[in-house]
């Protein structure tokens, strides 16, 4: 299947299904010298794992990485590294009675459609349980952007109808939090609101935000390679992703311009904008400024309610779905949004190295 890779430079490929034996990742250009070891990438595997909260689904995995190339003596070599996890806690037959329907919300349908066959167990290739490889390659990526002094951070700015209070961002509550707020107060809320979903058998969306501080200006292209544009392209592929913002988004279609412009100023010798409604991002290339990014999840597709659907001999018919799952899907897939926004500015980053000659000259005339 094609659509596995992500990156030009830095660049990823994910393997490995939800009920296979394991799920893995490829990252070929990471430069060599890299101080890692498996505690780096276990950190991150650790915030998307299941079964670690309340907000999450009971399947229980460790999720423990092993580094199987690409690193020697606690340094990356240079050479592709491939990092695998093993899947330990399948449990196949919750599946076993709706291997012939389709769920609704799910892929199944359209997977049938493009390939003829799929793997009913769990989603397969489409389960939320692919990001696995890619939380570990934007662990990697995460760690080089922090030497060059980029951070990049995601936390869940919604559920339901909580909103968190950012007046009253609070980092680490980010990862101590079962919602992964910002906000404790809004934490305690949208736990009640997750009780209230999960005895009523329902599910629930949510919106997540993600935030980069230090990027420099000039970062992006201005026509199909846009920063934006790849951002908006890497989140968009996280499943259950069904719209994305930049900035202020959606509302400034309704402004004027002279309400949305961003104005330019200098101070102490610097050009900055005198606010961010753009959101970090000019013309598709980085101003220097705060980038901001949103992205609202649907509800958990797989609920316990009967369901109406129709199975592959094309007749109609209810289904009951068992297994394992998530009430709300935003608190594990905030991890994956930041290391997705990670891949794609370490990437953009890479790319800019050769975008002008002083650039070339001061690298290779020292």
């Amino acid at each position: 299947m094609a659509g596995s890779s992500y990156g030009t430079v830095f660049k990823i490929t994910t393997w490995g299904e939800s009920h296979g034996k394991a799920l893995g990742v490829v990252i070929d250009g990471c430069p060599a010298g890299l101080a890692l070891e498996e505690a780096h990438i276990q950190r991150y595997l650790d915030r998307r794992k299941p079964g670690a909260s309340a907000a999450a689904t009971t399947r229980r995995e460790d999720d423990a990485v092993e580094i199987l190339s690409g690193v020697f003596e606690g340094r990356t070599t240079g050479t592709p590294i491939s990092l695998i996890v093993r899947n330990t806690s399948q449990i196949s037959k919750d599946y076993s009675e709706i291997a012939a329907c389709y769920r609704p919300g799910h892929a199944d349908y359209t997977f049938d459609q493009k390939y003829g066959f799929r793997d009913y167990r769990g989603g397969g290739r489409s389960s939320g349980r692919e990001t696995v490889g890619r939380v570990a390659a934007g662990a990697i990526a995460c760690r080089i952007l922090e030497q060059l002094g980029v951070n990049v951070c995601a936390y869940t700015r919604s559920i339901g109808p909580v909103e968190a209070d950012l007046s009253r961002f609070d980092k680490a509550a980010i990862l101590s939090t079962p919602t992964a707020m910002p906000d404790r107060l809004a934490d305690e809320a949208a736990m009640k609101y997750l009780e209230e979903t999960k005895k009523a058998a329902d599910s629930v969306g949510g919106c997540m935000e993600c935030i980069v501080d230090g990027l420099p200006a000039g970062i992006g292209d201005p026509v199909f390679e846009k920063l934006d544009a790849n951002l908006a392209k890497a989140v968009m592929s996280i499943g259950a992703v069904k719209a994305v913002e930049i900035g202020d988004g959606c509302p400034v279609s309704s402004r004027r311009g002279s309400e949305n412009n961003d104005g330019f100023c200098v101070r102490d010798g610097r050009i900055l904008k005198s606010s961010n409604h753009a959101g970090g991002i000019l013309g598709g290339i980085s101003d220097g400024d705060r980038i901001v990014i949103r992205a609202h999840v649907k509800p958990t597709p797989s609920i316990y309610l009967t369901q109406h659907t129709v199975n592959t001999a094309g007749e109609e018919t209810d289904i009951n779905i068992k297994g394992r799952h998530d009430p709300v899907i935003v608190p594990r897939a905030v991890v994956v949004m930041e290391c997705m926004t990670a891949l794609t500015v370490l990437d953009a980053m890479m790319i800019n190295m050769s975008a002008r000659m002083d650039s070339l000259l001061d690298f290779y005339r020292k």
